[in-house]
């Protein structure tokens, strides 16, 4: 296993298991048996190879199974067994994919795969097309069924529902490999959120960094669950991927502290990417009329939550000030697209603190 400059171990996607069991099963049905451990090549040209956890056969089938390895990341699948069992097609059918227990199944327009296929995505299927093309000499007439014991289950800590994918998760992967806390496929679900939002014709979507802002913003506009878009901590990877495909009107909604660290420039609002810096939003109070008292204990507070606190006391409206400083970070990224912009900041309850906007995006 591959480690990184900050010695985190990288893993595998439920591809490159996905494919390293195709390839095992495929050599076990016609070749020389199963191979164990089995090599695959990743898009990348590297050569990997994985233990075989089980395999067998079952009527016409063979089948093998990979326990998939994600390092050090925090990956929902982490230890999930990937199974893939293939037989003999008819003649001319190429490889033909199948969701087996645990994968989901595509049901709304705008990902790259359409309705009614399975949630297997077009890099893992190349990748398991070549494996199998090398056992072969040639691509051959096989089906090929992949399952995820458990993954329905794993699905629900996953944002595939809100992309339409029901019954399972999706087996994913570009590179083939997972690097720790990259968050890639995180960040890969809400651009196809953007995608399947698209592909619906809306014309509003939301991003927020949680439940309680999500739940609030999607009260305040009655926009359908397809225009939520969970970004989470990344604000970024919303913004950017919107700048090059743009709706009409555009919500970024969390809560202070995050939405305070968007104002200071942060794309990633997550603590590990830093903290708000408190003297800046002493700043803000200072220019919104703040007494130097007040600002001085801003400037000390040990938490976005407390300086606002000590701002809602003291009458300063450090909301909007924030707010109006999210949206411009927010407008800077999205420069360019003809869209309507606002922000919203929501406090714990619910409750709305500030907003800006909605107003057009600027160059």
């Amino acid at each position: 296993m591959e480690r990184s400059h900050t010695s985190l171990r990288r893993g595998w996607t439920t591809g490159s298991c996905a494919t390293a069991a195709a390839r095992a099963a495929w050599g076990g049905l016609c070749g020389p048996g199963f191979p164990d451990p089995v090599t695959i090549t990743l898009p990348g040209g590297q050569h990997v190879a994985f233990a075989l956890a089980a395999h067998g056969y079952e009527g016409d089938s063979a089948w093998a199974e990979v326990v998939k390895d994600a390092g050090d990341d925090p990956d929902v699948t982490h230890g999930a067994h990937v199974r893939a069992t293939v037989r003999h097609a008819p003649p001319g059918s190429g490889v033909v994919f199948r969701a087996g227990e645990g994968v989901g199944t595509v049901t709304l327009p705008g990902l790259p795969l359409p309705p009614g296929e399975p949630a297997i995505n077009p890099v893992p299927r190349h990748m398991i097309r070549t494996a199998l093309s090398a056992v072969s000499g040639y691509e051959p007439d096989v089906e090929v069924t992949v399952s995820i014991p458990g993954g329905q289950d794993m699905a629900r800590h996953t944002l595939n529902g809100r992309l339409g994918i029901v019954g399972g998760l999706s087996v994913l992967g570009t590179t083939g490999i997972v690097v720790p806390f990259s968050c890639a496929a995180w960040i890969d679900s809400i651009h196809r959120g953007v995608d399947v939002a698209r592909a619906l014709g809306l014309r509003h979507v939301a991003g927020c960094t949680g439940d309680v802002s999500e739940r609030a913003t999607q009260a305040l506009y009655g926009l359908p669950p397809e225009a939520m878009l969970e970004m989470g901590d990344f604000a970024g990877g919303l913004l950017k991927y919107l700048r090059r495909h743009p709706v009409d009107h555009i919500t970024v909604a969390g809560g202070v502290a995050k939405m305070t660290k968007l104002a200071q420039g942060f794309l990633d609002l997550h603590s590990r990417r830093g903290q708000a810096d408190m003297g800046r939003v002493a700043d803000l109070a200072r220019a919104q009329g703040a007494t130097a008292g007040v600002v001085a204990d801003i400037a000390h507070s040990h938490s976005v939550a407390a300086a606002f606190a000590l701002a809602i006391e003291a009458g300063v409206p450090l909301g909007p000030a924030v707010a109006r400083a999210a949206w411009q970070t927010a407008c800077d990224v999205l420069a360019g697209a003809d869209c309507m912009l606002d922000v919203l900041l929501f406090d714990r309850a619910g409750q709305m603190v500030a907003r800006h906007g909605p107003h057009p995006v600027t160059r």
